[in-house]
């Protein structure tokens, strides 16, 4: 195991995944009805279960972190705390601001101590391992509620297995952190496949919750979920790595929409049942695949 790359990914990784878990957490929270409070409480749970770990992470991870990382968009935007203010204001559901602020705060990696910090991240694993292990079962368990009509939410049952499909992907790695020291590089093909349907998705919902009166704003995000379908096909249907181009441009011109769309909703100018937190988390996601693809 090469202990520098070991806590340098596993912190990197849940300074990202950390947040979009807690988020997903909070957003199953704020969708159930008044006669769901057992799933509300576990939800709640896992909601501040993941605060926690992302906490400890934002903690062990100054001075250790690539600067890519941390200026990728996909930690924090100039959106998260106002959206975080606002949510919370929104649903009454607490938010740790805390850890945002400290967030945008972090320096880049200082190459000392990071052996010091093994022992800790190892800890933070396997408590992210735990929790995850818990947060998949209870995915599982409302989306085959909702599917059987013994459930209802405002999310709808795609999005529930598409924050379903990002748990595993999370569990995955940390598992792979586990077991190699590393996490293993998948081929292009494979995370396009992946983040592109995550993209698509991410467009149809951004269509479905806005107001039908926003038709210009409809008309877009439906033209992205055709465009991603389409990359989606061709990704799948590649032997080799060959779409990345294509994919960077088109993502970029998504994060924009989304930045935008964030800033409206923030400044409530866009009609819709989209809160403020869910268009930052979105935007964060296209962040962090752009920073993929950049890399590859």
């Amino acid at each position: 195991m090469q202990t520098e790359d070991y806590v340098v990914e596993s912190l990197e990784l849940h300074l990202f995944f950390g947040r979009i878990m807690k988020e997903h957490a909070f957003f199953l929270k704020a969708g159930f009805t008044p006669v769901s409070p057992n799933h509300s409480a576990k939800a709640e749970f896992y909601r501040n279960e993941f605060e926690k770990l992302l906490d400890r992470t934002v903690t062990l991870s100054n001075g250790l972190v690539t600067g890519d990382v941390l200026c990728s968009g996909e930690i924090v935007t100039e959106f998260t705390a106002a959206a975080e203010c606002q949510t919370e204001k929104l649903t009454g559901i607490p938010i740790n601001k805390g850890i945002t602020n400290r967030s945008l705060k972090l320096r880049s990696c200082n190459c000392s101590n990071r052996k010091d910090n093994c022992c800790q991240v190892k800890a933070l694993n396997r408590t992210a391992l735990s929790l995850l292990n818990g947060l998949i079962a209870l995915k599982e368990e409302i989306l085959e509620k909702v599917l059987c009509c013994q459930m209802f939410t405002v999310n709808y049952p795609l999005l529930i297995e598409h924050i379903l499909r990002e748990a595993k992907l999370y569990r995955k790695y940390v598992q792979m952190l586990e077991l190699n020291g590393t996490i293993a590089v998948q081929s292009m093909k494979e995370t396009e496949c992946f983040w592109n349907q995550i993209m698509m998705e991410h467009a149809l919902f951004i269509r479905g919750l806005l107001d039908p009166s926003e038709e210009e704003l409809i008309h877009s995000a439906h033209q992205f979920a055709g465009d991603y379908a389409a990359l989606l096909k061709a990704s799948r249907n590649a032997q080799e790595k060959i779409m990345s181009a294509d994919v960077l441009t088109q993502t970029k011109k998504f994060r924009d929409f989304k930045a935008a769309g964030t800033k409206g909703i923030a400044a409530c100018q866009i009609r819709s049942l989209i809160l403020p937190l869910l268009a930052d988390h979105v935007l964060r996601e296209a962040n962090h695949y752009i920073r993929l693809l950049e890399t590859c």
